[in-house]
């Protein structure tokens, strides 16, 4: 004899279709979650190491700014140094020539002259003296023209005063003294 289910098969199957349609959507909400919570944790976990990184890189930028600061201030330090080394050489090189500014002067200076004081600003040199007559300071001229160690004589004052039977000039001269440099770019 044939089996007739007479039970509402229909209801039980919609019933278990539901069932599994509520099993199937539990599982993707809980798989779309999981997902999104990793995608989050691995987008965090990214994050994270990129502040590491851009820490770091900022820990190594102020060390390197420091490394530079210290680098700048050293080539500051060693321009001053140059720089006095310079003028020490500049000052060694010139030390001979106040020697023979003294000698020149001294063996171009005639008779009936006599300094009474000698200034000098780098090249440009001041004389002051008397003389027996302006005619004297002529001669001075001169022989400071002709000389080797001094050029361009050029009278700032003569002033003539009598004093009795005698009659002084009291003059100043300026002058300029040739650099022993001077020479070495002139043979050029």
């Amino acid at each position: 004899m044939p089996r007739i289910n007479l039970l509402p098969w229909r209801e039980a199957e919609r019933k278990k279709r539901q069932r599994d349609f509520g099993v199937a959507l539990a599982g993707g909400v809980v798989g779309a979650i999981a997902c999104v919570l990793a995608t989050i944790f691995v987008y965090n976990s990214m994050i994270s190491n990129q502040e590491d990184r851009n820490e770091r890189l900022s820990e190594e930028i102020a060390q390197l700014e420091k490394s530079i600061e210290e680098i700048d201030g050293l080539e500051r330090q060693k321009e001053r140094m140059l720089a006095r080394m310079e003028i020490i050489e500049q000052l060694q090189k010139s030390r001979p020539e106040i020697v023979h500014l003294f000698d020149e002067v001294a063996r171009q200076l005639p008779e009936g002259v006599y300094l009474t004081g000698m200034r000098q600003q780098g090249a440009k040199v001041e004389v002051r003296g008397v003389a027996q007559s302006s005619t004297r300071v002529s001669a001075l001229m001169r022989q400071i023209d002709a000389s080797d160690w001094m050029e361009d004589p050029e009278v700032e004052r003569v002033e003539t005063t009598s004093s009795g039977a005698s009659r002084q000039a009291s003059f100043v001269v300026n002058l300029k003294q040739e650099r022993a440099g001077d020479e070495s770019e002139d043979m050029e």
